[in-house]
């Protein structure tokens, strides 16, 4: 790289760093390269504090600037936006003021909402933790919901449930995958509890997609792999507790590879970029994922510079000795980001 390339990415990281990171240290060569990278690649939506202490939706480029609230709502919370794979539509939960998110029964709380991508136009779907964990069907047509009694597909016009199904244990965060056939969620599966499990979306066949403790999965675009966050069990520091880690295997468990972990703090939030060649996650030093308090720090990286682990880390790195480490850029404080390449706000 000639000099001139590498004072113009500076140049670039430091705006960058004024508008996303006010107080945090400049880029390094490699890191400003990075958020040049991703600057123009669609948009992340995901909740945070407003200035008035609710939890507001909030998006912005994937480099941390062009940061802008969706929803300014003092008098509601809300959490957990997703966007439909083609990027025109926006799902999340409206939930009332002053409640405490809970990172595992978020699902339950509040109302679904859907809105146009921008945040425009937000239709109520359902009272009060109706269609609890909903997610998106591929085709942005139906909802998969998981309640206690079973797994619903709902018709999003109608809103009548059109196939129901045994959940088998699963508890919680419920996916589809882009090509239908599968979906993956947290539950219970041989006497075992917290396990990242997938699903045959017809027949309703489960398998364990971890071999420890894991939870909070979501698909890649393949619909082969799934991105977890996952708690070795080989671990001894944090008191014998471990660090939550993110990892991801094949859907049938197979392959399981570290991407993330750094000791003295729990990654999640993972998730692809449409393409898959970048992960999302977020840092909190508290296990949870921050929905109690602001979330975390949100962090980027190419999935083709991981595994990596950084820090001291130095339980982590004898376990994994050949880490490529590459670089993470910080896009701003959050909870659950998810990702579009589609430009949803233009003409705003």
């Amino acid at each position: 790289m000639k000099f001139g390339k590498i004072a113009f990415v500076i140049g670039y990281s430091i705006g960058a760093m004024a508008l996303a990171r006010p107080g945090l240290a400049a880029d390094t060569p490699q890191q400003a390269e990075l958020r040049s990278e991703v600057a123009a690649k669609g948009w992340i939506a995901y909740s945070a504090r407003s200035k008035n202490g609710s939890w507001d939706l909030f998006v912005s480029r994937p480099d941390g600037t062009s940061r802008r609230v969706l929803t300014d709502t003092p008098d509601f919370e809300e959490a957990a936006p997703r966007w439909s794979l083609d990027g025109r539509q926006l799902l999340y939960r409206r939930i009332a003021k002053g409640t405490e998110i809970n990172h595992d029964l978020w699902g339950f709380q509040g109302q679904l909402i859907i809105a146009n991508a921008d945040g425009s136009d937000p239709v109520i779907m359902g009272d009060d933790q109706q269609l609890p964990w909903a997610s998106w069907s591929p085709d942005a047509t139906q909802l998969i919901c998981l309640n206690r009694k079973g797994i619903d597909i709902v018709d999003i016009a109608t809103k009548n449930v059109i196939r129901s199904m045994p959940r088998k244990g699963i508890y919680q965060q419920l996916f589809w995958s882009a090509d239908g056939k599968w979906l993956t969620g947290t539950g219970n599966i041989a006497g075992k509890s917290w396990k990242v499990v997938r699903m045959n979306a017809e027949t309703g066949e489960l398998n364990p997609v971890d071999a420890g403790q894991s939870c909070t999965p979501d698909w890649c675009s393949d619909s082969k792999r799934v991105i977890y966050s996952s708690r070795p069990p080989e671990q001894k520091t944090n008191k014998g507790y471990g660090w939550t880690q993110l990892w991801v295997a094949d859907g049938d468990g197979q392959n399981g590879s570290l991407v993330y972990g750094e000791e003295g703090v729990h990654i999640y939030g993972g998730a692809m970029s449409p393409d898959d060649h970048y992960v999302l996650f977020t840092k909190c030093t508290e296990d949870g994922g921050g929905a109690e308090k602001t979330g975390g720090p949100m962090f980027i990286m190419r999935f083709n510079d991981t595994p990596a682990i950084t820090g001291e880390s130095a339980e982590m790195r004898s376990i994994h000795p050949n880490t490529k480490d590459g670089p993470a850029i910080e896009f701003g404080t959050g909870w659950e980001p998810c990702w579009t390449y589609a430009e949803i706000l233009q003409g705003r």
